[in-house]
C-alpha cells in the first residue's frame, strides 16, 4: 500500500511539473524547459533516463516491465515525460524525434489505461490529443498506435 501511495503522490507531482514545463513551451521559454524536463527525468529515472528514451518503441512495454521492472505507475509517469519532450521537440523542429516520443507516449498510456481498473479522462483526453497530432498533416508517417482491441 505505501509503495502505491508513494506512485500516485509521484504522479500528481510529475503531472503539475509537466503543466509547468508545457507552459514553458508553449511561452517560447525552449532551453527553460529543456532544462525542466531533463530535471524531471532525474527526478524519477536518475540516471536510466537516456537508456529509457532510446528503447524501441516495438519493445517499450516488454523492456520496461522485464528489464527494468517498472510499475504501471512509473509507465504513466514515463509516458507524461514523453510527451512533454515530444512538444518540445515539435516546438524545436524536430519533427522526426517528436513523432517517436508522441508514438511512445501513446503505446504508454494505452498499456496503462488497460492495466489500472480506474477510468480516467483526462488519459482519454491526452490519448486522443496523441492521436490528432500524429495524424496531423505533415507529421504522419503511416503508422498507428491503435491496436485491434482499442
Amino acid at each position: 500500500m505505501y509503495q502505491r501511495d508513494y506512485i500516485l503522490r509521484m504522479i500528481e507531482m510529475m503531472a503539475r511539473l509537466i503543466a509547468g514545463i508545457l507552459k514553458l513551451i508553449k511561452t517560447g521559454d525552449l532551453n527553460q524547459a529543456s532544462q525542466s524536463l531533463q530535471n524531471a527525468y532525474g527526478t524519477v529515472f536518475r540516471n536510466e533516463s537516456p537508456e529509457l528514451k532510446a528503447i524501441p518503441e516495438d519493445t517499450l512495454i516488454e523492456t520496461l516491465l522485464n528489464k527494468y521492472n517498472h510499475s504501471t505507475g512509473h509507465m504513466e509517469i514515463l509516458a507524461e515525460l514523453f510527451y512533454a519532450e515530444a512538444e518540445l521537440l515539435t516546438a524545436e523542429k524536430i519533427s522526426a524525434e517528436s513523432i517517436s516520443f508522441y508514438r511512445k507516449s501513446l503505446i504508454l498510456f494505452e498499456y496503462v489505461d488497460k492495466e489500472y481498473r480506474s477510468y480516467s479522462q483526462e488519459r482519454q483526453d491526452k490519448m486522443l490529443v496523441i492521436r490528432k497530432k500524429l495524424t496531423m498533416p505533415g507529421l504522419k508517417i503511416g503508422w498507428s498506435c491503435e491496436t485491434e482491441d482499442t
